[in-house]
């Protein structure tokens, strides 16, 4: 993978940022060392993680500076720019963080719709999250398109097999929505593994 792309003013600032939450995604087993992606909006440009990049080691050349429209500098950004873009451009979102939690994986294939059992989920990101299942599902304008419409009503969207989609005004708010769906994601997966009623 060549890294021979000159990190721009905003990225170098951001770099530490980006960094730590990929760190957190992949230390509190959120995500793999490699999978996954991150993204903030700063006015019309965009800050994205690199395609292949490792999340859990993100080095300064990771973080490419592009813009709202397509350009010679989406070169080497995350296939998943498409999405960000999409979801930037429809909803007041600051940030977006993409992530393969295992337990919102397997809620993915096993339900139409997350419904949290647990309040805190409930509050945070609401009683139902939608499973999206586009043809393609890796850095598709389908999937950007479905993406962008429910990221209106919730901050947060799953594609089926491929995980979720939680947005912020911040990148840390990003990642948070995307530890609270995993923690109510776990609770559903209990409840089904144990079979005892709930009360």
């Amino acid at each position: 993978m060549s890294h021979s792309y000159t990190p721009t003013t905003l990225a170098i600032a951001n770099h530490e940022l980006f960094a730590a939450v990929g760190r957190d995604l992949f230390l509190t087993g959120h995500n793999t060392a490699r999978h996954g992606n991150l993204s903030i909006r700063i006015g019309d440009r965009i800050l994205i993680t690199r395609s292949g990049s490792m999340l859990s080691r993100l080095e300064l050349t990771d973080i490419i500076d592009t813009g709202m429209e397509p350009s010679a500098s989406d070169e080497g950004c995350s296939r998943e720019l498409v999405v960000h873009r999409a979801v930037y451009a429809a909803t007041h979102a600051k940030a977006i963080c993409h992530a393969h939690p295992p337990h919102t994986m397997f809620r993915s294939l096993v339900d139409d719709v997350i419904e949290p059992l647990d309040s805190e989920a409930r509050f945070v990101i609401g009683d139902k999250i939608p499973v999206l299942v586009p043809q393609v599902k890796i850095g598709s304008s389908e999937a950007a398109e479905m993406l962008a419409e429910v990221l209106q009503e919730v901050p947060v969207g799953v594609l089926r097999t491929h995980g979720p989609f939680g947005i912020g005004e911040s990148l840390w708010d990003a990642w948070s929505i995307i530890t609270v769906l995993e923690e109510s994601c776990h609770i559903l997966d209990l409840r089904d593994s144990t079979g005892l009623p709930l009360l």
